[in-house]
């Protein structure tokens, strides 16, 4: 199962109480003050790492809560620090604040970190309140309580390129046959039910990401079908690849199907607009492919690439484009 989206509760540790205590040692009848402080409670880290695929592990365990400190003792013995938690998430994880809905930190990266929430602070002994003018302190300070708070977390997929398209464009097939992924492939709307991630290798210095984005419909920017579920994993990709398919099974136009794509990433967000998009005929085997690549190019007035994943006509070709794509995106 794919989780992409989760909301948990987390509870930092409290800190250790100080200690009240004075030294009492046979011979020494004024020994003076020796309380430790408390130990700090542990903190809860949420830390992205590679490998780390989705939130469905999150979503089995809504409440997270670490260890408290140990409180200190006699003879200036510091109470131990509690054990700190440490929380796993894809890179391109939101952490969004529950309650008033901000963004508290974007986790892009493979190792970027944040604590969510922090221990409460161990409380101090009486042997820290002496002075020239307090030799018998009997002050001590309980441990501050650990931070809680409530999180959203949302996985936006980092991809270099995302595939869009509508159902059964050929998505999910060109990704299986340029990579290792494995996503499920089937002649029915909404096959794809999350994102696939996949490596394009074009040789051992030149590769890319590359994002199967499910299959959009008209009205997705509103919510309808997939809409909003997976519309975000395509703000992130650098380069968007926009698959036509030329024979539609459910007989709509192709063209169509190009305009209503294209509105629907205008409508969810305008800066979709402005990304770098590649449009690529796909099932080049079926007859009238052809005419349907014609069209798209004169219709946009740019180049349309006429792939098929069965037979590998003009994916070296696409694939190269793309990388040259993502190389002018980065110097510019």
């Amino acid at each position: 199962m794919f989780v992409d989206r989760v909301t948990i509760e987390l509870a930092a540790g409290k800190g250790g109480d100080g200690c009240l205590s004075f030294r009492r040692e046979k011979y020494v009848p004024r020994g003076g003050p020796d309380g430790g402080d408390g130990g700090n409670g542990g903190s809860i880290h949420i830390v992205a790492e590679v490998g780390v695929d989705s939130l469905t592990a999150l979503s089995h365990r809504k409440f997270w809560k670490a260890d408290r400190g140990h409180h200190g003792s006699g003879q200036n013995r510091r109470g131990k620090d509690g054990e700190d938690v440490t929380i796993k998430v894809p890179p391109g994880t939101i952490i969004m604040d529950a309650e008033h809905d901000f963004v508290i930190k974007d986790l892009v990266n493979n190792g970027d970190s944040f604590i969510a929430a922090k221990g409460g602070r161990g409380g101090k002994g009486n042997a820290r309140f002496k002075s020239s003018v307090n030799q018998v302190p009997r002050e001590w300070t309980p441990g501050g309580d650990g931070e809680v708070r409530k999180v959203n977390l949302e996985l936006k997929v980092i991809a270099d390129v995302g595939l869009v398209g509508k159902p059964n464009a050929g998505k999910s097939t060109l990704l299986s046959r340029v990579t290792k992924a494995t996503p499920q492939i089937a002649d029915y709307p909404f096959t794809t039910k999350f994102p696939n991630l996949g490596r394009v290798l074009l040789d051992w210095e030149r590769s890319f990401i590359m994002a199967d984005i499910p299959g959009l419909i008209e009205g997705a920017s509103e919510g309808v079908g997939l809409g909003h579920e997976f519309l975000r994993h395509i703000e992130r990709a650098g380069i968007l690849v926009h698959l036509i398919e030329p024979q539609p099974i459910d007989g709509t136009d192709p063209i169509d199907n190009y305009k209503a794509i294209s509105a629907e990433l205008r409508q969810y967000n305008a800066q979709l607009e402005q990304r770098p998009q590649l449009i690529a005929v796909t099932k080049a085997e079926i007859p009238g492919a052809e005419e349907v690549q014609a069209q798209l190019a004169e219709f946009t007035g740019g180049e349309v690439f006429l792939i098929s994943s069965v037979t590998g006509q003009g994916l070296n070709e696409l694939s190269n484009k793309i990388y040259r794509s993502l190389e002018e995106a980065k110097r510019s």
